[in-house]
């Protein structure tokens, strides 16, 4: 039986730093952590395929394939994960996180949680197969950039070629399966208005009254939003509108020309991206109509859809069988909307707990890496071992 040792590779993948951000003087690429992984995966049979994103040759997706390449679509299984992280305040933890080390039963590092551990554990179990007939195929898919984007996903669903039927994507769950998350939309809103002293309002155009008139409109429509659909199943049973930053002014004694408020959005399904972010743009324009101050708006990203996966899925069974667990909502975003659009039944199931994802002193449970094995090695044996 090849071998791949699972601990071994996630100290190497937390090693690499792969910070993803909308800051440059944070974000770094993911490239060389991809060529190490792709390095032990090829010496053991693994076809892999590199593909860089556009404009960015140093932030690379992997497709990583043990088996027939021609039955992938209609038959192949998926162990999917994105090796970027956020950024981290090296402060707040209690020891390197860019070394990989244990204590009190968990293993601490940036991105073991989310969701480096689970890259190393699904490529520790795939390798168990790299000298075994398969009679569907098996892949590990590593995509870029899905902190701040989900480009890599988005490159992936542009390119139109599935890498499989069904897809596992470890993000941090608990054991738990999960078939459906929010959508999410970010907008961020300027009011532009004029300076001038604060001893004669008629000397220029207030931006923070005008952003006041727009607050109040969006805090309308978020109550709107908990009685328009509320879900069933999840954590937070409705769709929900923050708030998130906001900047204006510069002295007290001076008219504000101008303000700008960051919001997030996150939907349910059946919501769209589009048709959301038009009746929010609606609403602030109507709030502000007659007002002194013009009113700007710009995607902070272009969104991210919401996601289900049908209840009756083959792999949905799968995944509740072996977890004893029944598949549940969560309110966090993932990848899976866009393997879904690509053909692939997609669950979210992780080890890591998303409590502790995007904290200082991220780590993963040392109870939960035998449970992930067994559900993994259960799937493989499921959908690539048996012909049915």
């Amino acid at each position: 039986m090849a071998a791949l040792d699972w601990r071994e590779t996630l100290a190497e993948l937390v090693a690499h730093r792969t910070v993803s951000s909308g800051d440059p003087a944070l974000d770094c690429g993911n490239r060389a952590a991809i060529e190490a992984l792709a390095d032990r995966l090829d010496a053991l049979g693994f076809d892999c395929v590199i593909t860089p994103l556009a404009g960015r040759a140093d932030k690379v997706n992997l497709v990583a394939r043990l088996g027939d390449a021609d039955r992938a679509a209609e038959a192949g299984l998926v162990f999917a994960g994105h090796m970027d992280t956020v950024p981290c305040d090296a402060e707040g933890w209690d020891s390197d996180p860019f070394t990989l080390s244990e204590r009190g039963g968990r293993l601490y590092g940036l991105g073991s949680c989310d969701m480096k551990g689970f890259i190393a554990l699904a490529a520790g179990v795939a390798a168990e197969y790299a000298d075994t007939a398969l009679a569907a195929p098996l892949t590990l898919l590593v995509s870029a950039d899905e902190e701040c984007g989900m480009d890599g996903a988005r490159a992936l669903l542009e390119a139109g070629v599935s890498p499989g039927r069904y897809c596992v994507i470890g993000e941090p769950t608990g054991l738990v399966p999960i078939r459906r998350h929010k959508g999410i939309l970010m907008e961020r809103i300027e009011t532009l208005g004029a300076s001038g002293h604060s001893s004669n309002p008629a000397l220029g155009a207030n931006a923070i009254d005008g952003m006041h008139l727009a607050i109040a409109a969006l805090r309308a429509l978020r109550e709107e939003l908990i009685e328009r659909a509320p879900a069933i199943g999840y954590p937070v049973p409705h769709a929900t509108l923050n708030l998130g930053a906001i900047a204006g002014g510069d002295n007290a004694n001076r008219i504000p020309a101008r303000c700008r408020l960051d919001v997030d959005l996150r939907f349910l399904p059946g919501m769209t991206i589009g048709a959301l972010r038009d009746e929010l743009r609606e609403r602030v324009t109507a709030a502000l109509a007659g007002h002194d101050c013009e009113v700007r708006f710009t995607e902070l990203f272009e969104g991210t859809p919401a996601f289900e996966t049908e209840a009756d899925s083959r792999l949905v069974a799968a995944c509740e069988a072996l977890t004893g667990r029944s598949a549940e909502a969560v309110d966090f975003g993932t990848e899976g909307a866009f393997y879904n659009r690509l053909g692939m039944d997609s669950v979210i199931l992780g080890p890591g707990d998303i409590r502790c994802a995007h904290q200082p002193n991220e780590h993963l449970d040392l109870d939960r890496i035998e449970p992930m094995q067994r559900i993994l090695r259960g799937l493989v044996e499921q959908f690539c071992r048996s012909s049915t």
